[in-house]
């Protein structure tokens, strides 16, 4: 079994984080409204909102309680084994002591605000998931003030583990918590005071956003009042360290509204998210993955012209990230507003970043007068202040930007490139199951197809009629879209499969996404199993599906791979007579994608890149033995063993199939 490196385990355990943060933000935070409002049980389940609320909070505690103890007990000492150490206050030597003292006094203490708690200094409106600490005093001030209360916020822009000099340290890496150091020297803030304890905590907020489509005029000024308000959201959970006081963890709920259950005590820093940055402070390759550079879908030694568009000409390309580089993308992009005989391009924008060279070659192709199109998604969760910030700049160079249709998120992700050749005007398109965000590119695993399918480029074309016009939906050629055709297609797909197996001929479907949860689609894989369908699902997350059920679901297996990297090819495969249809999407099989989304589902029909999409999308999931998970009857899931003359992982035979080098070997 595959060992995975020490400081990729670290990473880990703050991505844990900062997932369990999204879901407290986001899905808790929906179930406490359902409780407020009283509202019934919505699902199929028949669950009420109370009661999932009490299911959810012991899952989620016996799940942080785990990534604690193998914080503290596993990869922290691992760490210090490999001279990397955490050093706590009680183990800091006289040398350490005075260095974290005038580091205090120099670099913190000037930056901090204490607010003492009295009738003319109430309880701080605290941000959302921001490091914060209780600090019980005795003794009065100056002022004659005994509240016995302050609280002190540690700036967001302040660093949350620092680093020791190597001869004040005495090895290379050595750190120190914020949270340390503030609670050794908060005494300095109370001159004359006697600080009984200092407790860090740290509360979550309901993020949500909430727009009203009958009453707003313009969504992006919309947004832009309810992005202010996000970090000062309804609380949702109170995090506090373990050692904090009774007293002080009641004072706390009272003052955020909070139950007890909403409480959570950890053994540790609060803000396990924030230790992320340790990674990139440590240079120690051999305690991470092997870097790579993705290879391309073509030989460079080979690619007789630069011009990606007269490449596409000559082919469809299939691009599978993070293995294969996103450069070709880019270069899509970048080419059209260079090249002189490309009049006009169009983009979905989902999430793209902060600084995102597609974003600026947009720009510039605007600026040099082609038409530019760019549908924005503003209500892409988290993404919303990046995105505003792009359509505004966009549109102040003159692209047409539009947010296209309000209760349906533009989730699709599409661009075309029109380009003017012998007189006539030639479409190009880029699909994917991925956002054009070439950070994410790196990390997550997604299909992209570039083509100038004439049928294809004007099922494209369509849809992006849809999202800037006005008019009833046309029935696409190849496309299946969410929410007109993708459910039906899919239940239709299942059913053909059904008639196969009916008439004694061989079916089969495989499919590979995030999440399978949409009840009509699972009921139409149940009857599909019972008439003898073999069904292969390879589902990251969330599955409501159980298989192995007698009577129910014995033709269906369902595994979850988990790696390096982040599974996100979305793959639906039916066997249809042998003619092997392989569809990519950017949708998963839930209810909001395929009803409140505008998704794209769109086949690969060179049967060159179907056998590839069919020998490196899915084969290689199903034979994983490594880093591979199968789901039993009761929706729990048991690892895959592996003998070490049999092992095989997906990500690591793509990896050494699709790179082009490894970059460490290479340097």
């Amino acid at each position: 079994m595959t060992k995975t490196p020490l400081l990729e385990r670290l990473r880990f355990i703050c991505i844990v984080s900062s997932n369990l943060d999204e879901f407290f933000e986001v899905r808790v935070a929906g179930l406490k409204e359902q409780i407020k409002l009283d509202a019934p049980a919505s699902g199929p389940d028949g669950v009420a909102p109370d009661q999932a609320f009490e299911r959810v909070s012991g899952q989620v505690r016996d799940l942080i309680s785990q990534q604690y103890q193998l914080l503290n007990e596993d990869v922290l000492p691992a760490l210090a084994e490999q001279g990397i150490c955490f050093l706590r206050r009680d183990a800091w030597n006289d040398g350490q002591r005075e260095w974290i003292r005038n580091f205090f006094f120099r670099e913190l203490m000037p930056m901090l605000t204490p607010i003492g708690l009295d009738p003319l200094h109430p309880f701080p409106r605290v941000l959302n998931k921001s490091l914060n600490f209780a600090v019980a005093l005795e003794g009065k001030d100056a002022f004659g003030r005994n509240s016995g209360v302050a609280i002190v916020q540690a700036p967001r822009i302040l660093p949350r583990v620092i680093r020791l000099p190597k001869e004040i340290g005495g090895s290379a890496y050595t750190f120190i918590f914020l949270s340390s150091i503030i609670h050794a020297h908060v005494g300095e803030l109370f001159t004359g005071m006697h600080v009984v304890g200092c407790y860090q905590f740290r509360v979550t907020r309901n993020s949500d956003l909430f727009v009203d489509e009958e009453e707003i005029k313009n969504l992006r000024i919309a947004l832009q009042g309810e992005l202010s308000q996000r970090h000062l959201g309804d609380a949702v959970r109170l995090e506090v360290a373990d050692n904090c006081s009774q007293q002080m963890v009641e004072f706390l709920l009272s003052q955020f509204s909070l139950q007890d259950e909403d409480l959570f005590q950890v053994n540790g820093p609060v803000n396990l998210a924030r230790l992320m940055q340790v990674f990139d402070l440590i240079d120690r390759p051999e305690l991470k993955f092997p870097r790579f550079i993705p290879g391309l879908p073509f030989s460079p030694q080979k690619k007789k012209t630069h011009n990606i568009f007269e490449l596409i000409s000559k082919g469809d390309i299939l691009l599978h990230h993070p293995y294969q580089s996103f450069q070709p993308v880019i270069e899509f992009i970048q080419q059209a507003y260079a090249d002189p005989d490309v009049v006009a391009v169009k983009q979905t924008v989902y999430r793209t970043g902060a600084d995102s060279t597609l974003m600026e070659a947009l720009v510039a192709a605007a600026r040099l007068g082609k038409e530019v199109t760019v549908v924005v998604e503003l209500l892409a969760r988290f993404d919303e202040e990046a995105n505003i910030n792009w359509a505004k700049r966009l549109e102040e160079v003159g692209a047409h930007v539009i947010y296209g249709v309000f209760g349906h998120k533009t989730h699709c992700k599409m661009a075309m490139v029109v380009r003017r050749e012998a007189g006539q005007l030639k479409r190009y398109v880029h699909l994917g199951t991925g956002n054009y965000h070439p950070g994410t590119a790196r990390v997550y695993t997604d299909f992209g197809l570039l083509t100038c399918h004439e049928e294809i480029c004007a099922d494209v074309s369509e849809v992006f009629l849809q999202l800037t016009g006005l008019g009833k939906a046309s029935k696409l050629k190849h496309l299946w879209q969410s929410p007109f055709s993708l459910h039906s297609q899919i239940v239709n797909s299942i059913q053909q499969e059904i008639r196969h197996a009916n008439e004694g001929k061989p079916a089969a479907i495989i499919a590979k996404m995030n999440a399978l949860l949409e009840p009509t689609v699972i009921q139409a894989l149940y009857a599909a199993s019972v008439v003898g369908v073999r069904i292969d699902l390879i589902v990251r997350g969330a599955c409501a599906l159980r298989p192995g059920v007698p009577g129910l679901s014995d033709n269906i297996r369902v595994r979850s791979v988990v790696g390096r990297f982040l599974e996100h090819t979305r793959i639906f495969y039916f066997l249809n007579g042998k003619q092997h249809n392989v569809y990519l999407s950017s949708a998963d099989w839930m209810s909001r994608n395929f009803f409140r989304r505008v998704e794209i589902c769109f086949p690969v029909l060179d049967p060159r890149l179907k056998k590839r999409v069919i020998l490196e999308g899915l084969k290689p999931y199903l034979r994983d033995n490594v880093q591979a998970w199968e789901m039993n009857g009761d929706g729990y899931y048991r690892r895959k063993s592996s003998r070490k003359n049999n092992r095989f992982s997906a990500q690591e035979e793509l990896l050494t199939k699709l790179a082009a080098v490894k970059q460490d070997a290479a340097e």
